[in-house]
């Protein structure tokens, strides 16, 4: 199957094993008074503010709505209104998404197995650094210069090449080399 045509959006939510989404949700009883916008459409609006860089709940609600046409592949039977992501991030529990990393971590180790043989064969531990720019605005954060009208501040990071989780991480000045 061709992924040309399938938004990197859906290519995500497709990493996302169904099975334990929903025994997660059922666990937590996240969806008991949903009142419409269940955990998995509110999954979907969270993943999409990231990739899209959304700087606000109008953004990201507007951004969704745009999409009215293709929801069917996110999984969604409607764009959730910016009233509505706003009142589930106040009083949704976290832990249900909290849950869901370490358990869709924990599934997906299995195939890291290839990687960790690598790596027992040169019998020490492998690290990689690595370094992005994290943009911010000016007018919020007046202290992160970066450029003459961009605001920015750099994340450096360690990550443990036989887990892929990151062991150290550094926030510095943007402009800084490190």
């Amino acid at each position: 199957m061709s992924h040309t045509n399938i938004s990197l959006l859906s290519q995500i939510l497709a990493l996302v094993n169904r099975n334990i989404f929903e025994k997660t949700v059922k666990n937590h009883e996240s969806d008991k008074h949903s009142k419409g916008i269940n955990t998995w459409t509110h999954l979907v609006s969270m993943i999409f503010m990231q990739l899209s860089g959304s700087e606000s709940i109008r953004d990201v609600a507007t951004g969704i709505l745009s999409a009215t046409g293709n929801l069917n592949h996110l999984g969604i039977k409607r764009a959730p209104s910016k009233s509505s992501i706003s009142y589930l991030n106040k009083n949704r529990d976290s832990k249900v998404f909290e849950d869901l990393y370490f358990k869709l971590l924990e599934n997906s180790n299995s195939s890291l197995t290839s990687t960790r043989m690598y790596a027992k064969k040169i019998k020490n531990q492998i690290f990689i650094m690595d370094s992005t720019i994290i943009p911010l605005s000016l007018s919020l954060f007046d202290w992160a210069k970066f450029r003459t009208s961009k605001g920015a501040i750099k994340l450096h990071a360690v990550l443990d090449y036989d887990s892929g989780l990151p062991s150290y991480a550094c926030i510095s000045e943007g402009k800084s080399t490190m």
